[in-house]
């Protein structure tokens, strides 16, 4: 089972938010999401100071087995990426939710942060959507 850290938020696109102390928000790919690339090889983020829109691509990552959509969690400015992971894809693979952090947003409407999922509804999004795999 994929691991669910209980101080970040979630979307359904296996993104995740931590709110850090000056309101700004530090962006990743979850645990599932890693598993489900496999190894990450290349990563493709916006520059710094670009606009963002929620639930819209911003970049890529691209694995051993395919190439995905990153997408923004919230609408807001990149003020700034992760580029040790970058330079280092795999750091994703390592430590989804600490070294292999993303990039961080200044959210537009800090409230959007209060509309994605709580630990407790991504994982219940992860076992329906496991559920759905099995039936299918």
């Amino acid at each position: 089972m994929s691991t669910v850290p209980q101080d970040l938020r979630y979307t359904r696109e296996h993104e995740w938010a931590r709110l850090e102390d000056d309101g700004r928000l530090t962006i990743g790919v979850t645990d599932f999401a890693q598993e489900q690339l496999g190894d990450v090889v290349f990563l493709d983020l916006p520059e710094v100071d670009s606009a963002v829109e929620g639930g819209e691509p911003l970049g890529e990552v691209e694995s051993t087995k395919s190439v995905s959509d990153l997408y923004a969690p919230v609408t807001g400015t990149v003020v700034e990426i992760n580029v040790e992971c970058k330079d280092n894809p795999a750091a994703l693979n390592q430590d989804p939710y600490g070294e292999g952090w993303l990039l961080v947003l200044d959210p537009s409407d800090p409230a959007e942060f209060d509309g994605l999922m709580t630990p407790e509804e991504y994982s219940q999004f992860l076992e329906e959507q496991a559920g759905e795999g099995e039936e299918g």
